[in-house]
């Protein structure tokens, strides 16, 4: 191992180290005090809920760790979405869960819990994944009540989406451990089966205040709407469980009596582990995103045995495209090469950059993996199409639409891993998170945005100079670099990871080495839905 080597493996780590203590951070949701209060109630607390629930021997991912991160800080804040959501495995059988956290500002929905809600529910339609609902949250968050209510992709979508799912034969359970008010009560009940709490579980469309304020009727919200009023008047609730323990016990039992689906059909051998390490991606991956490397040498750390079948080798070479098994799955890989490349004609291409042949090359071999029914692993690294007049008149244009159109309409399941850059129309050929890709994560090493914050800030600077000049303001050598740095610093924050999974743009900031396991379950999931609609590109020409 050389000296570039180690540099890169020490920036790596220390990435990694930041990852794992922001996450550490936020599991502890609404902080110690709540959790200890939650506790005093006779409360799980929604990991610990979910952690109960789990097969304890099974892999498990988690959705939006970081949705909300750092995103309302003028209401106290919002780890995880005030939600947290896993897909794993109960009784061995894969499946969603949705758990509220009630330790943060007791379970109320910010408008990014509902965005979170809804990309749950969007996993579970898109791969007909059994759903449990652990509701425990107190109904929209009132300040914020014109964000979260009434547009389309908003509070109101979570209770159209249950009834979707119902139709489609998809399994959803919701066990009340908690408050469940107002409109939220419709989501229990719109679940094909639903549990509730004795004592601390709760379900009623206005609580005894409001009910006092309204009709003038005094009722405590035990009687009004607990767990023995659901199970033996109203019938609301199914079953009764006398704690938590109990009720997750109970779902474990439902799920494991579900009958057998029908698949896709992707095709899947015994898993081998990749020959080469996968510890070397920290060395390997340069600690600047302006860097070159051969992105061959990442996927060999991620593929089974370390081996992948190269189509189209020698030709369009900015983007990789190869067939391989990731845990035994056979996947489809279009990847950007990082390191400069010679064509044929002895010219030069940059890494990282799409060309008019490795767009080409690129859709190609997305049609292929298509008629094959062989799902496709994304791995960006890519600052864009090329510019320029050569670029131009050659028709750049028609061959990155030709990419884009494969990537859009694409049947077989996507999955988008970004590893280093993820710019401007690079990142939408190759599978961001517009294109539907299933699973969409980041590294701690990504970075997300229109254009690199060196080049944006050069841009933004002029735009602020020619203002300030306009002004009739002087501008010194110093107030220029002083201006630059402003605003650079101000674009590095939103090309981070962290800002991406914060709005759901991925689904996770993760540890490089948990690629694999991101993937493998990704395609399981996937698995779940047959495949209903043929591979057809329109009426563009490939």
């Amino acid at each position: 191992m050389d000296l570039n080597f180690n540099k890169n493996e020490d920036h790596n780590k220390l990435l990694l180290s930041d990852l794992k203590k922001r996450l550490a951070q936020v599991k502890l949701g609404g902080g110690e005090k709540r959790i200890a209060k939650h506790h005093s109630k006779g409360k799980m607390t929604a990991r610990e809920r979910i952690d109960y629930l789990l097969d304890s021997k099974k892999p498990s991912v988690e959705i939006g760790a970081f949705a909300g991160d750092n995103m309302y800080e003028d209401h106290g804040g919002c780890p995880s979405g005030g939600v947290v959501v896993k897909i794993g495995y109960v009784k061995g059988k894969q499946c969603i869960v949705v758990a509220n956290d009630a330790t943060v500002k007791a379970g109320a929905w910010f408008p990014i819990t509902g965005k979170k809600n809804l990309r749950a529910q969007e996993i579970a339609i898109e791969n007909r994944l059994p759903i449990i609902y652990l509701v425990d949250s107190a109904g929209v968050y009132l300040p914020m009540q014109d964000e979260i209510f009434p547009d389309k992709e908003h509070f109101g979508r979570i209770f159209r989406n249950n009834a979707v799912m119902s139709s489609m034969g998809i399994t959803q359970i919701a066990a009340v451990m908690g408050s469940c008010v107002a409109g939220g009560a419709y989501l229990p009940i719109m679940s094909d089966e639903a549990l509730i709490v004795d004592k601390t579980g709760s379900i009623f469309l206005a609580g005894s205040y409001l009910v006092k304020a309204a009709i003038g009727e005094t009722i405590d919200n035990e009687t009004l709407g607990g767990a023995t009023t659901h199970c033996e008047i109203s019938g609301v609730t199914d079953y009764k469980a006398k704690d938590d323990k109990d009720a997750l016990e109970t779902i474990q039992r439902l799920i494991d009596k579900i009958g057998d689906y029908d698949t896709a059909g992707f095709n899947r051998v015994a898993a081998k582990k990749p020959k080469e390490n996968p510890q070397d991606v920290f060395g390997i991956l340069p600690r600047s995103r302006a860097d070159q490397y051969d992105m061959k040498e990442i996927i060999k750390r991620l593929v089974d045995n370390s081996e992948f079948d190269e189509y189209k080798e020698g030709y369009g070479k900015t983007i990789i495209t190869a067939y391989a098994r990731i845990d035994g799955w056979a996947v489809g890989i279009v990847a950007n090469q990082r390191k400069l490349v010679k064509t044929k004609k002895g010219e030069m291409q940059f890494g990282g950059v799409i060309y008019n042949d490795s767009a080409d090359k690129a859709t190609r071999f997305i049609a292929n993996c298509n008629q094959k029914k062989i799902p496709l692993v994304f791995l960006q690294d890519v600052t864009g199409f090329m510019v320029g007049s050569k670029s131009e008149h050659g028709g750049i244009i028609k061959d990155g639409a030709k990419m884009v159109n494969a990537v859009s309409n694409s049947v077989v399941p996507k999955f988008t891993i970004v590893i280093g850059n993820s710019y401007g129309a690079g990142n939408y050929a190759m599978c961001g998170k517009a294109y539907d890709p299933r699973l969409i994560v980041a590294w701690p090493s990504a970075e997300l945005a229109v254009m690199s914050g060196n080049s944006a800030a050069k841009v933004l600077l002029q735009i602020e100079k020619a203002s300030l000049l306009k002004k009739g303001e002087n501008i010194t050598e110093d107030k220029e670099k002083e201006l630059f740095d402003k605003i650079k610093n101000r674009y590095d924050n939103q090309v981070s990871p962290y800002y991406a999974a914060a709005r759901i743009w991925t689904d996770a900031v993760i540890d490089p080495l948990d690629t694999r396991t991101w993937i493998s379950m990704g395609i399981e999931a996937a698995n779940h839905a047959p495949i209903e609609k043929p591979f057809n590109m329109g009426v563009l020409q490939v």
